[in-house]
């Protein structure tokens, strides 16, 4: 028997703490929050079936759910809307991104504000694009041309953003200098230390640029920024980028740790050089087009990730009392879409299976027992989350940087 409350605090030992409270008290929220917050927990209550122990081996996310798809600027400049979280990710079965991304549909619908029969058209629209798409064989991409609905509004948003008004919400302005704001819920203080080594390692990246200026470190903080990486190093980083005050850019700079599919992986893996490594090879493979300045970076006996700022709000907003279940049915099969694509992409690249396989899982007969393991799964979660209130509200987790619930 799983104790959830002695693995929920072994996992995250050694965090941050300022970063983990935060975390903790998310996860207290909702059970969607909670699931978010515990992947490594999701994997090890898997259930014992041989559509996922049998599917073909694809180039997976790991942590797939509502929440890893978003927009963001290519390294050519151009807006997408894709999966864009990859820190768990792993060579693994196909059918485990699609069993996470359905729990999460059915553990997120109360905050969607989805109800009965609406549940299921949304998990239907997204595995009939998934299985659409794989029947092509042929992956594709969303960007603001070819977007429609929710996603194009999203796209366009981000397109006709402008930076000043950007860098506005994160820093504010003294004289012609511009500092990290750390009143806005968004990042934290460093301590002297940091931020003198964050600015020598991205100095030290700057000599190897042909546009070292571009780099120049104006300022240093540390990012608070999704749920289950929450307490795991991370900092933003303003930069001079084109130049001050309104050309300056914002970097982020996230520690890369092991992926918690490992453990319950049967798949050979590659000999990644770094985890930043795995996790940024990876997002290369399966992403239509890579993030700005992303790349992995060695920082003292650790890796770390940097790219170009990705906003946590800049999603999809999944609303049924602002949006018809019908708008959101349709984000639910640009998900679907993308992440056959995003299979078929990297298809062949050390032992992933080809388009062939790929086609072939598509049209098997898996539907009817992956809906059944998501439901078990949800159920399981809004278990564990009851079990992890009640510890919470008694304080188990308040040493650690929690605090009883008002």
């Amino acid at each position: 028997m799983i104790d959830v409350v002695h693995e929920i605090q072994t996992f995250n030992a050694g965090r941050d703490p300022d970063r983990l409270a935060l975390k903790y008290k998310g996860m207290r929220s909702s059970p969607f929050v909670f699931l978010r917050g515990t992947c490594h927990l999701f994997y090890q209550r898997l259930p014992n079936l041989p559509l996922l122990a049998e599917a073909p081996p694809v180039w997976s996310c790991g942590d797939l759910h509502l929440q890893n798809f978003g927009s963001y600027k290519g390294d050519n400049r151009l807006v997408y809307f894709d999966v864009n979280d990859f820190d768990e990710s792993a060579l693994a079965p196909a059918s485990w991104d699609l069993l996470r991304f359905l729990t999460s549909v059915l553990v997120g619908a109360e905050a969607m504000h989805v109800k009965g029969k609406d549940v299921t058209e949304l998990s239907d629209a997204f595995l009939d694009a998934y299985r659409a798409t794989l029947a092509v064989g042929k992956a594709g991409w969303i960007e603001r041309e070819t977007a429609g609905g929710l996603v194009k509004d999203l796209l366009d948003g981000l397109h006709g953003r402008l930076r000043p008004d950007f860098l506005d919400g994160r820093t504010e302005l003294k004289g012609k200098r511009r500092h990290l704001r750390l009143d806005n819920g968004k990042a934290l203080p460093a301590s002297d230390d940091q931020r003198e080594r964050v600015t020598k390692l991205i100095g030290e990246l700057a000599e190897s640029r042909q546009n070292p200026d571009f780099y120049e470190v104006l300022d240093v903080a540390r990012r608070i920024a999704g749920n289950g990486s929450l307490g795991v190093d991370r900092f933003v980083i303003l930069v001079r980028g084109k130049g001050s005050p309104d050309g300056n850019y914002l970097l982020d700079l996230k520690e890369a740790l092991p992926s918690s599919l490992l453990a319950h992986l049967d798949t050979p893996q590659p000999r990644w050089k770094s985890e930043a490594v795995r996790v940024v090879e990876v997002q290369r493979r399966m992403q239509a087009v890579s993030m700005a300045f992303l790349q992995p970076v060695t920082f003292g006996e650790r890796s770390f990730m940097l790219r170009d700022l990705q906003p946590t709000e800049d999603r999809v907003a999944l609303d049924a009392s602002r949006s018809s279940p019908e708008a959101i049915a349709e984000v639910m099969g640009n998900m679907g879409g993308i992440v056959a694509s995003a299979q078929l992409r990297s298809g062949g690249r050390d032992g992933s299976a080809i388009a062939d396989e790929l086609i072939d899982f598509g049209q098997a007969k898996w539907r009817k027992a992956l809906l059944g393991a998501a439901r078990d799964c949800a159920e399981q979660v809004e278990k564990d989350w009851a079990v992890y209130c009640t510890a919470f509200d008694d304080g188990a987790f308040a040493e650690a940087g929690g605090a009883k619930s008002d």
